[in-house]
């Protein structure tokens, strides 16, 4: 498989970022991978454009989930920040002419409203998933 878009996967203690999208329910940041862009890069160019994150570097690749939608392969990237994130805030991002993203953490065992798009709430699982392997790894 190989991956078309790039999900960083940022994790504030067992919170998940996520956003509210304005007309298309909550969501987490993704996008494409641009022609000679690795996911890893392209995940860290979308949290930044989409959430303001600047000062994130990848700590694990959580590997590739074809989303069974419109031949996605999403490459899950886990991020790390320097410093702390507050609980939310708005970001206005660039993608279709400017948008208002609502960013805000969400627990990442708590089942997702109905808010959430129906994509993204496959993806969450998928998340729970993998990240719930590592952090038995780490904290065995």
């Amino acid at each position: 498989m190989v991956p078309t878009k790039a999900c960083p996967v940022v994790l504030q203690g067992s919170k998940l970022l996520v956003f509210r999208h304005p007309s298309a329910g909550i969501q987490l940041v993704k996008g494409t991978i641009e022609p000679g862009e690795g996911p890893a890069a392209a995940a860290l160019r979308e949290l930044r454009e989409e959430s303001g994150i600047a000062d994130a570097a990848i700590c694990e690749d959580l590997g590739l989930w074809d989303a069974d939608y419109e031949g996605q392969i999403w490459s899950l990237q886990l991020c790390t920040v320097s410093q702390a994130l507050p609980e939310s805030w708005q970001h206005r991002s660039g993608d279709d002419g400017g948008l208002d993203l609502r960013f805000f953490w969400h627990e990442i065992n708590a089942e997702p409203s109905e808010e959430w798009h129906l994509l993204f709430q496959r993806a969450l699982e998928q998340i729970r998933r993998r990240s719930g392997r590592r952090n038995r790894r780490l904290f065995r």
